[in-house]
């Protein structure tokens, strides 16, 4: 089907419709989809409900969008706030806003500078945070940049390349090195540098233990580094 001769979907004020296949979704005010949407962007601007699963191109939620099946999209923006109770499956995830997912992540990119939920597992080839997140199962990038400005957690990491930085936040006029930190039960990479850490065992080539980080067990096989500043309970070559 010819997506330039679908038509477009608006929801302006209260109401509801039932879904279908269209070219462009849009949701104003406070709108409800009673079943499942493939389209080529969807839009929330206001207070929007997918009773259903959506497959769109370009998916942007500036209020507050749920969808209670998955969605699988090329790009997904989150400048308000999004729940999806199923899985989601997209190529570019930027957060700015709140964003919370019952299922699994797939992606290529993900930008966090908002809050991310993830009760399942997190895979994306790159992973960059400056914000908040939760995941519930497995983070895993080829490469992982983290930037640690509030409470971030997730059940294990894994990648080629894992940087974990403390990012102080600045209030006023002046800064306040407020001390979070990162919890996770295992870290697994080839490089790694690691501040304001919290893991029960470190395990790669080359690690680096910066400061503020509380290790149960470090295993490396090339290099280890670890700062005055931090504990490490054990550490092995192997």
């Amino acid at each position: 089907m010819d997506t330039k001769k679908r038509g477009d979907l608006n929801i302006n004020g209260f109401g509801s419709a039932n879904g279908g296949q269209f070219h462009q979704v849009t949701i104003k005010g406070k709108g409800t989809v009673n079943s499942d949407i493939e389209c080529v962007v969807f839009d929330c601007n206001g207070s929007g409900t997918v009773n259903g699963n959506v497959i769109t191109n370009k998916a942007k939620v500036n209020g507050n969008g749920k969808i209670k099946g998955h969605l699988e999209c090329k790009m997904l923006t989150v400048d308000g706030t999004a729940k999806i109770e199923n899985n989601l499956n997209v190529e570019n995830f930027k957060v700015a806003g709140k964003a919370s997912i019952g299922g699994r992540v797939k992606a290529e990119e993900i930008s966090i500078k908002g809050r991310l939920t993830v009760e399942g597992d997190c895979e994306a080839d790159s992973f960059k945070a400056e914000s908040h997140f939760m995941i519930g199962g497995l983070l895993t990038a080829d490469h992982v940049d983290i930037k640690l400005f509030g409470e971030c957690k997730a059940k294990e990491i894994g990648g080629q390349t894992i940087l974990i930085n403390h990012k102080p936040a600045l209030m006023g006029l002046f800064k306040h090195f407020i001390q979070t930190q990162l919890e996770t039960e295992l870290i697994e990479g080839d490089k790694i540098e690691l501040e304001n850490t919290k893991a029960a065992v470190v395990r790669g080539n080359q690690i680096t233990i910066g400061a503020n980080c509380e290790i149960g067990l470090v295993e490396y096989t090339d290099e280890l580094s670890v700062d005055k500043k931090a504990t490490v309970k054990d550490s092995r070559k192997v």
